[in-house]
């Protein structure tokens, strides 16, 4: 049963993660031969100001 997380910077529409879920279950689906339906997809909308890269602070863009 795959798993597969997403971290992204909040800003992106729903109807965008929607889809971005969908084709990343297919291409999991396609190369591990699991079943889509037991491929979890979890996208966390990061707030800025939460990244912290090297210590230091990560801002969009």
């Amino acid at each position: 049963m795959p798993f597969v997380k997403i971290d992204l910077f909040e800003g992106r529409s729903q109807e965008q993660k929607i889809n971005l879920a969908r084709e990343v279950a297919e291409v999991v689906s396609k190369h591990t031969n699991a079943p889509k339906e037991n491929i979890h997809i979890i996208i966390n909308d990061m707030v800025e100001g939460s990244y912290f890269p090297h210590g230091e602070i990560k801002r969009k863009g």
